[in-house]
């Protein structure tokens, strides 16, 4: 029996930004949400969704870069890191049908959500997945997320960047949007944030040694850096 969904309970989740083309015309990847989801109806959104019990079985070919792992951990009172990327890559196999892996043979039990990615021929891999935002959903709205944002670089994924023929129908209008058009589009607060910080990263190839939190307690709404930096500022985050 499925447990049900504890919708005031604040759920870790994963987001994936795909760049395609960074250097010279950069692109993200986002679809719409339906006009009857409970969160976030009709905006343009990055694939992802919430942790899954599951993810926490499903093995990696490769972890995170130690920078990505340092900052996923900090403030975590358990390292769920490979968890997070487990779902990350889940979420974009789903809802996009883009595999994003390594080579190689599964071993033991695959679960039924990566039978067609393991027969592909790929183990999920977390290597490429940079650690650049985390946001929690401020209360009051219908669910709330403790989610964090990686993004890869396209080249990285394995699989026709074109092809979304695989992917399930959670996300309709799947696009390569150019980012200086995304703005035009109908965005959640939140997107249009972590769309600065991608603007800023497009060229930068390491990822980044402090990462923007924009954290809503029960007091208030605080934007800081994990990697020790302290309180920041919307327009500090966009300009630095």
């Amino acid at each position: 029996m499925t447990k049900p969904i504890d919708k005031t309970a604040i759920r870790n989740a994963a987001t994936v930004i795909a760049l395609r083309d960074r250097f010279t015309a950069p692109k993200v990847l986002m679809g719409q949400r339906g006009e009857k989801a409970a969160f976030m109806p009709n905006k343009f959104v990055f694939p992802g969704g919430a942790l899954d019990s599951d993810d926490f079985d499903v093995p990696l070919a490769e972890g995170f870069h130690p920078t990505c792992a340092a900052r996923l951990a900090e403030g975590c009172p358990r390292d769920i890191s490979a968890a997070l990327g487990v779902a990350a890559i889940r979420e974009l196999w789903e809802e996009t049908g883009l595999i994003l892996g390594a080579q190689g043979p599964w071993h033991g039990d695959i679960p039924d959500d990566w039978k067609d990615f393991a027969e592909a021929g790929y183990l999920p891999s977390a290597r490429p997945l940079q650690f650049v935002f985390r946001a929690i959903t401020p209360m009051g709205r219908p669910r709330r997320f403790d989610a964090r944002f990686f993004l890869v670089d396209a080249d990285e994924i394995a699989s026709d960047l074109d092809d979304f023929s695989r992917a399930e129908d959670e996300l309709s209008h799947l696009q390569w949007i150019p980012l200086e058009e995304v703005r035009s589009f109908d965005l959640p607060f939140i997107t249009e944030v972590v769309l600065a910080e991608v603007a800023h990263r497009a060229h930068a190839t390491e990822p980044p040694s402090n990462v923007p939190f924009f954290h809503n307690g029960i007091e208030e709404s605080l934007f800081l850096r994990l990697g020790g930096r302290g309180p920041l500022t919307g327009k500090q985050i966009a300009d630095d």
